[in-house]
């Protein structure tokens, strides 16, 4: 919460993104405040600026009437509830399309929605034509998941070439998607020529470099951890000039700001 209101205060904070794993964290933090009052705060904090909150209901009518619960609940709080479905909600092989008719009726009761869990343009376009308001496609897990089908050791921070890693003069991909900033690209460019309003959010943000990948690609929002925000404005010739600026300060002109 603390992390929230600083980064609002900062001027920079287009809206918050949550989800089940990140609210129990917070949870386990709480010292015996309620988690509806905890996103209460986000809500009131975030005013004027979505908040996505996640379904954890897995089949089409329990997405449906999670979603309408908890649109009904906390939208009144300050009127930026969006609600956060999964593109296919499956846990195997076996694809399921109950969270894209979920989002299509959520969508007909003007219920905005965030779709969750994109890994590829065609998911990002079934979620738009569904009538997804904005598609998260999680670039970080995609190249977390190139490295590991290729056995390439890494840090979760680690950064990944937009252009795709070459292993024996062979680019390595994932179904024509060689980097996750790949991937929003591609989702980008199809909405371009289909003249799809929905927008993208460059989930799974690790690291400063891939944040600006992202927004040269054109995607419209990215979600980023705290400490990822704090470097986007970090350089050392930044530092190194703040430490000269300040040697080089004649008292006289600090006269003239007192």
């Amino acid at each position: 919460m603390e992390e929230i209101k600083l980064v609002y205060s900062y001027g920079i904070c287009d809206g918050v993104t949550t989800n089940p794993s990140l609210l129990k964290k917070a949870a386990d933090k709480l010292e015996g405040e309620s988690l509806e009052k905890y996103i209460k705060k986000i809500l009131k904090t975030a005013k004027g600026t979505p908040v996505s909150l996640e379904v954890t209901e897995t089949d089409y009518e329990g997405m449906v009437k999670q979603g309408r619960r908890l649109f009904k609940k906390f939208n009144r709080v300050a009127n930026n509830v969006y609600i956060k479905i999964p593109v296919n909600p499956s846990f195997s092989s076996k694809v399921s399309a109950d969270g894209i008719q979920a989002i299509r009726t959520l969508s007909k009761k003007r219920i905005p929605i965030n779709c969750t869990l994109i890994f590829t343009p065609e998911q990002a376009l079934l979620a738009a034509k569904a009538g997804a308001n904005i598609v998260s496609p999680f670039c970080g897990r995609i190249d977390d998941f190139i490295r590991k089908n290729n056995k390439i050791k890494f840090k979760k921070e680690d950064y990944f070439p937009m252009e795709g890693i070459e292993k024996k003069k062979k680019t390595l991909e994932d179904n024509g998607i060689v980097s996750g900033i790949d991937l929003v690209e591609q989702i980008v460019e199809i909405f371009k020529q289909h003249n799809i309003k929905s927008e993208v959010i460059a989930a799974s943000m690790r690291n400063p470099r891939q944040v600006r990948e992202a927004a040269l690609v054109g995607s419209h929002i990215a979600t980023l951890p705290f400490d990822v925000i704090k470097q986007l404005l970090d350089h050392k010739k930044t530092q190194e000039g703040m430490k000269n600026f300040t040697k080089d300060i004649v008292q006289e002109y600090v006269n003239l700001t007192e």
